[in-house]
């Protein structure tokens, strides 16, 4: 099937994918000639105009150059580029994955880590957005507000926090600008150079970038369907003195998986035993029952920093979210996020305040559970057609983790699946040692049934290949 958000790519834009992918990969080093325009041209079957439409546009991004009765060369990298912080450098090779999310050069995209714009923003919802920003008081839309974040959708926060057996009050809510603002903010105010760090391993890359950026040791848990391996968290702990363990619940991003009630107790009664601070991302709550065993319901705010957001649920483009923690903690959160960038969006957090109030976004949930439901539903029955049979998420999400038959390299898939301007997620990058086995895919519900995907990945399993 396919989906209205997906522009159809041009001849242009398969070469220019091609020739990134290639770049991105290591096969084509800084310095190298490419392919002439004629040849180019003659290779691919299409016109030399198409080919020098391509590198001109590659050329204008600053990925090729020219030179005169030379052709074109992989450009090098700039000076002031090679001359960033080691530790900088290190952190953007890790979240790699994440620029082909905000910078999109691919035309099928099932390593994407969100939905499809025409599940959200191009959805039913965008008319109650316009509605709503239309609604904004001409003064207050356009204020700093205060650093806190927005009062009533603070209380909102709480509200659905209490309703998730949370016990929390408007004043140990900070809102931030989504989830991994709020992770950032934790991680500057709680980790020092040197801390012992946990990690979900298979978990969520972003984090491992910020953590090695704040020169944190991280040390990755074994993640299991049904949560976090209680022997290998005891291990890890017992190992040394360790400042945090951060962790995403439900809907686990990349795995799919869910937290069991006990494999909940166990992780707090680890947290309490060893002094450990819990972070609990919690990405995809507002589309999971309100009754599940959150880690902060069984240990409270006071051991347990909760990290939400509306960006996975309502628009990517609405950058809001929220921590919820103890009351001196969360002021301390605030003072750190006064100086880094004084306050949030008042204008976003009244719209979705807004959205809220009204119930425009509870009937956005209802609809989004259904797109999800009925998309994994033909995502594991086409997958299951080709040889990749899956088990069901138990709680829902946008993820399916694909474990690849036959030993085939996650790393030689994912660079021949570039040529054919397809996205792919790799397992080795949601593990902080990059050792995930068997090699695996995370793959968005959203995008697994696209029919040139799932054709890509039969002739992949069934054509034996020089990997």
């Amino acid at each position: 099937m396919q989906y209205p958000a997906m522009r159809t790519a041009s001849k242009s834009d398969r070469i220019m994918a091609q020739v990134l992918g290639a770049v991105e990969n290591g096969l084509l080093k800084p310095g190298s000639r490419i392919a002439s325009i004629r040849t180019a041209a003659l290779n691919q079957g299409v016109s030399k105009n198409t080919v020098a439409d391509a590198y001109d546009r590659l050329v204008a991004s600053g990925v090729l150059e020219v030179r005169r009765g030379a052709g074109y060369f992989v450009a090098q990298l700039p000076v002031r580029q090679q001359a960033r912080r080691q530790d900088v450098m290190e952190a953007l090779n890790l979240i790699s994955l994440l620029r082909e999310q905000t910078d999109h050069h691919y035309r099928l995209r099932p390593g994407e880590g969100r939905p499809p714009p025409s599940w959200m923003e191009e959805s039913e919802l965008a008319r109650h957005l316009a509605q709503a920003g239309r609604r904004q008081h001409r003064g207050e839309a356009h204020a700093y507000g205060s650093s806190w974040g927005y009062a009533p959708l603070r209380e909102q926060v709480a509200l659905s926090l209490t309703e998730r057996s949370i016990r929390c009050s408007a004043d140990q809510v900070l809102l931030t600008q989504g989830a991994n603002h709020a992770l950032d903010l934790v991680i500057r105010q709680m980790v020092v150079p040197g801390d012992r760090v946990l990690v979900d391993d298979p978990g969520y890359y972003p984090l491992f970038a910020k953590l090695r950026l704040a020169k944190a040791e991280v040390i990755g848990v074994r993640r299991n369907p049904d949560g976090p391996d209680l022997r290998d968290l005891g291990a890890k702990l017992s190992q040394g003195p360790t400042r945090a363990f951060f962790t995403q619940s439900f809907a686990h991003n990349p795995t799919g998986g869910t937290l069991s009630p006990p494999i909940a107790r166990g992780v707090v009664e680890l947290a309490e035993q060893h002094g450990v601070l819990l972070v609990e991302d919690d990405a995809f709550a507002d589309l999971l029952p309100s009754t599940k065993p959150r880690l902060a319901s069984l240990g409270g705010l006071g051991r347990v920093l909760y990290v939400g957001t509306y960006s996975k649920t309502l628009s990517a483009s609405l950058r809001v979210g929220f921590l919820a923690g103890g009351v001196a903690t969360v002021e301390a959160l605030n003072d750190l996020k006064l100086l880094t960038i004084v306050s949030t969006s008042q204008y976003a957090e009244r719209l979705v305040a807004r959205l809220i109030e009204e119930g425009h976004y509870l009937r956005h949930l209802r609809r989004l559970r259904r797109r999800v439901e009925a998309a994994t539903t033909e995502a594991l029955r086409s997958l299951s057609e080709i040889g990749l049979p899956l088990n069901r998420p138990p709680d829902g999400g946008f993820y399916l983790w694909a474990e690849l038959p036959n030993g085939i390299p996650e790393a030689a898939l994912c660079r021949l699946a570039a040529t054919q301007s397809i996205f792919l997620a790799p397992g080795a990058v949601f593990s902080p040692g990059a050792t995930i086995r068997p090699p695996a895919l995370r793959i968005n519900v959203a995008h697994a049934s696209d029919p040139h995907f799932l054709t890509f990945l039969r002739r992949s399993f069934l054509k034996p290949r020089p990997w």
